[in-house]
């Protein structure tokens, strides 16, 4: 497996990424996910829509919580044909108490702790903390990606803009 020193920094830290740095204009890898209601969540679930995939390393930490509901406001009127869900390795029940205490229990997330594949496929897999880094991936309802942020410090926030951009340029 492909490791990328150097790839992100936590904290002003370097971190090593483990897996492939996924790239706009390939396919979108498959994968399966657990969701709140303990069921699986794959990429089939979301053929023929626009994807955003918000990567976190932890649904309680200060960063991750703002991501997750930015995320949240910034998609909810956009189109039917858009998904939106937030992966993290958070337990299921861990996720579905913070969506309802933020107030966002229509949010979808998506836990990798069963199917532990996810981090080193989409090249998120911190080595050094065994947590996710900080990534978006938009894919179009074609299932290739338009648009992917490894956020390089993974204390910061990505790009909404343009991750919002990518998103509706996606559905037209």
């Amino acid at each position: 497996m492909a490791e990328r020193a150097g790839a992100v920094t936590f904290k002003g830290s370097p971190m090593t990424l483990v897996g492939d740095e996924l790239k706009v204009g390939a396919a979108l890898p498959s994968f399966t996910l657990t969701g709140q209601d303990m069921g699986d969540i794959t990429n089939a679930d979301y053929a023929g829509k626009v994807l955003v995939l918000s990567v976190v390393p932890s649904l309680d930490t200060p960063v991750c919580a703002i991501q997750t509901k930015a995320f949240h406001q910034k998609a909810a009127d956009l189109s039917n044909d858009l998904g939106l869900l937030t992966v993290s390795l958070d337990l299921p029940f861990a996720a579905k108490r913070f969506c309802a205490a933020e107030g966002i229990e229509s949010a979808k997330t998506g836990s990798a702790y069963k199917h532990h594949c996810f981090g080193e496929t989409f090249g998120v897999m911190i080595k050094e903390l065994g947590l996710f880094c900080r990534a978006v991936f938009v894919v179009g309802k074609d299932g290739k990606i338009t648009h992917a942020q490894y956020v390089g410090e993974v204390a910061e926030e990505p790009n909404y803009d343009t991750v919002m951009e990518a998103a509706k340029a996606a559905l037209n």
